[in-house]
């Protein structure tokens, strides 16, 4: 894969692509308040008078700019994007163009191309899966709100909670077609961007094509998937197309795409071993004896969470030069998901008939009464449909550029019914419950500028808006399938607002020294929040929070030798509650989030110590980094009582937690053989929690979902210029759920197994026009737990016409 190169960059010259902070929202939210008059109204709402100002002076700045310029500017080079604003970033990057990824990886969705970037994880449990957050060098797939996910400028993340279920990048606004390449930024070291990024941000560049272009794709795979009572496959397929042309100042890019899948089970019914043995009950045979992730002995019931997903994503973006300096680019995406999922019993009775609930049940010799809940939870419909836009004002001159992107984020349907009688009979319709979040979402306004002061100097500076609202509401239904909603069960609602102004200053003391110092300023406020349960009675207006925080930060790079390059970056951010992690009560499947209203921010101080040794084929790089975090918001799960398969997420703040350690990464270029391509990276971590007065017995132990070691390796063959032949692994140990480290069995469902996993893939360029590929995935069929089982070998086949 190709890489950024670590060598501190030459001042004198423009950046060829420029990275823009970026985002606003142009819908409103029925839900927490009056809807908005339009897109100008949500903008100027409630923006303050500092950002404003700061906005508009870039857009000022650059006629006046303009006319100052005389010097001779060098050839900027772009790929993809052309309009894109970057300052230089004081920070470890790691990068790969679609094309390279494409040969290696197949690409299926969008979070497909990070999966052997260093030290990223993407907890992608099958194709399409809408809950698929990154862990980074220090955080975990629980805590999202810890990385930031950029498409054009335009966030993916969504800052409405830290958590890995509704809080999942928003993956489905970008086609895999329209990536032009994807880089990871590591570590809080930029000020441009908020304290979400203390673990990493990935910005996904697209391109605009310059002539007609067209492009059509299939996709297929199959699993093959063995555990408990289940013994089946699961087959995925894909379709897509797309087309752009440009006619002379206005360019489009248009894609479609349709994905349908079926998941191998995502949960299991388990029920906990009472304490003796009883030859009470019906005696009911096909459950498996297990021991649950704390050492308890527990029986398997059934699989649940057997998704079944058809989703349909159309993206449309345009451009318009309005000169040879100024553009404007719009786009729009829809996300569009349809999902059922079903479960299966391996429960009979002794005529034979499968068995979901009721009680006492003879299993094994102990007697036990099954609830409802244990599969009907397992069964649900969700319906959802997102709308994404944004609008960019891009300038480039000789000594300045500048950007302004607003984007939004619309929920304009999210709905889930789910049973609440016993299965069979719940399959036909009967009492349920339906949860919404129609109405929530975000919007982002972000304006940046970077002005090549001198030879020796490049200052940029920014504003920053963002505004997320949560709008969840539960209601009955006396017929989970098709009825109305009935009586408001449960809601939570809420707001959050961030303020921002930032700076960064690259001073190049000598040809060899480069001092890059900034910092970030936010204030941020939590308001409207609401909580309400019918059962148990809960009516409850939240405070207002507010904090204000500086985040300064520093980096100094040195060019050893024409080979040799080293950094040395500072950094403190500081990570805002999302309002889900202040005011939401969520239920997935068989777990409930409580929300804590009470939250403090994240103070996280960051350092990396950087070394890049580069050869004519490749580069060798070393980092060592430390990360501690006071105040530290760690979710928690555990059964709501002892015993109980029905488990209590939470989120507290965690005194103080501390990580340190050591990445090294590798390319090679014909190594070998003419041809042969390797890469790999290599991570050692030890996360601590080093100090909670609330829980001392969580003094010492290691930082939940944080693993000590972690690798990826990628060989890739080209013996031609038409194949492209690829082995690669991932490795990873077993990481821990719980703050005092008391899960000790990892294999086993919500247990954390370590895992090696290994892919190929053959890739083939048929001709000019035709491309082909065939994958197997997870090569030796790896049986692994991350909380929920992950898949085993599976096939991928796909094929592609170019025009």
């Amino acid at each position: 894969m190709l890489r950024r190169r670590l060598s501190p960059p030459d001042h004198r010259k423009p950046p060829d692509i420029v990275r823009a902070d970026a985002r606003v929202r142009i819908a409103y939210s029925r839900a927490l308040g009056a809807p908005h008059s339009g897109f100008l109204s949500m903008l100027f709402d409630k923006t303050p008078a500092p950002v404003l100002l700061g906005l508009a002076l870039f857009a000022l700045a650059a006629p006046a700019q303009a006319a100052d310029e005389t010097a001779e500017a060098d050839t900027i080079i772009v790929t993809g994007h052309r309009d894109l604003v970057r300052e230089t970033l004081p920070t470890t990057i790691e990068a790969a163009s679609a094309e390279e990824i494409a040969r290696s990886t197949s690409v299926l969705n969008a979070e497909d191309t990070l999966r052997y970037f260093p030290n990223i994880f993407v907890r992608k449990r099958h194709v399409g899966d809408t809950q698929a957050p990154i862990t980074t060098r220090t955080s975990g797939v629980g805590a999202s709100a810890r990385s930031l996910i950029y498409a054009d400028g335009v966030l993916l993340s969504a800052l409405i909670g830290n958590n890995n279920s509704n809080a999942s990048p928003k993956w489905g606004m970008v086609s895999p077609d329209e990536i032009d390449n994807v880089e990871v930024l590591y570590g809080p070291f930029s000020a441009a961007y908020s304290g979400n990024s203390i673990g990493a941000v990935v910005e996904i560049q697209t391109r605009m094509p310059d002539a007609f272009e067209a492009s059509l794709n299939t996709a297929g795979s199959l699993q093959a998937f063995e555990q408990y009572g289940t013994d089946d496959t699961f087959s995925a397929h894909q379709l897509s197309a797309a087309t752009g042309n440009r006619f002379g100042p206005i360019s489009f890019w248009f894609g479609a795409q349709r994905t349908e899948s079926d998941s191998h089970p995502l949960q299991y019914a388990t029920a906990t071993r009472p304490i003796a043995p009883s030859g009470a009950g019906a005696v009911t045979n096909g459950a498996f004896a297990d021991v649950n992730r704390t050492g308890a002995p527990i029986v398997v019931l059934g699989a649940g969470g057997l998704e079944h997903q058809v989703q349909d994503n159309l993206k449309l973006r345009t451009r318009w030069e309005i000169t040879s300096d100024t553009s404007l680019t719009y786009a729009v995406g829809r996300f569009a998901n349809d999902t059922e999922s079903s479960v299966q019993t391996y429960l009979r009775n002794g005529a034979d008939q499968p068995v979901f609930a009721g009680g006492p049940l003879n299993i094994g010799g102990y007697a036990y009464t099954i609830a409802a809940s244990a599969f009907s939870n397992g069964v649900y419909a969700f319906d959802e449909e997102h709308w994404m836009q944004s609008l960019a004002l891009n300038h480039r001159g000789e000594r300045l550029d500048w950007r302004i992107v607003a984007s939004a984020y619309d929920y304009e349907t999210s709905e889930q019914r789910t049973p609440s009688t016993a299965l069979p009979v719940a399959l036909t319709g009967g009492a349920g419950s339906i949860t919404r979040f129609d109405g929530t979402g975000w919007i982002n306004l972000d304006g940046k500028a970077v002005w090549r002061v001198s030879e020796a100097h490049e200052l940029s500076f920014g504003a920053h808006l963002d505004r997320y609202e949560l709008a969840n509401n539960r209601f009955n239904t006396g017929d989970w399938i098709s009825g109305a909603a009935g009586a408001l069960a449960s809601a939570a609602r809420g707001e959050t607002e961030t303020h921002a102004v930032w700076a960064q200053d690259v001073w190049r003391i000598n040809p060899a020294v480069t001092l890059i110092a900034g910092g970030r300023w936010e204030t941020w406020e939590a308001r409207d929040g609401l909580n309400f349960s019918a059962s148990p009675a809960l009516n409850v207006i939240q405070p207002a929070l507010d904090a204000t925080e500086f985040s300064p930060k520093t980096s100094l790079e040195w060019a050893i030798a024409a080979d040799w390059s080293a950094r040395v970056s500072l950094g403190r951010a500081y990570r805002f509650p999302t309002v889900g992690e202040l005011y939401q009560a969520i239920t997935t499947g068989a777990t409930l989030t409580a929300p804590n209203p009470n939250l403090r921010p994240e103070n996280a101080f960051s350092t990396e110590w950087s070394v890049e040794r580069r050869f004519e084929s490749g580069r060798v790089r070393a980092s060592i980094f430390t990360e501690t975090i006071e105040d530290a918001l760690i979710s928690q799960t555990a059964p709501l009582v002892v015993g109980s398969p029905t488990l209590f997420t939470y989120v507290q703040n965690i005194d103080e937690v501390e990580s340190r350690g050591l990445e090294l990464v590798g390319e090679y270029d014909n190594a070998l053989v003419p041809g042969l391509s390797l890469s790999g990276s290599v991570t050692y971590v030890d996360p601590t929690i080093e100090s909670d007065p609330s829980f001392p017995a969580a003094e010492g132990k290691q930082i939940p979902q944080v693993p000590n070691w972690r690798a990826t390796f990628v060989a890739t063959y080209r013996p031609d210029g038409r194949w492209v032949f690829t082995l690669a692994g991932r490795y990873s140990d077993r990481v821990y759920a719980t703050i005092d480290n008391s899960d000790v069995v990892t294999h086993t469902y919500q247990g954390f197994d370590g895992y090696l996993v290994f892919d190929a893939r053959a890739h083939l360029a048929l001709n000019a026009h035709w491309s082909a590929a065939l994958s197997v995935e997870n090569l030796g069929a790896e049986d692994y737990f991350l909380f929920h089982p992950f898949p085993q070998r599976t096939l991928a086949a796909e094929l592609q016409y170019r025009f």
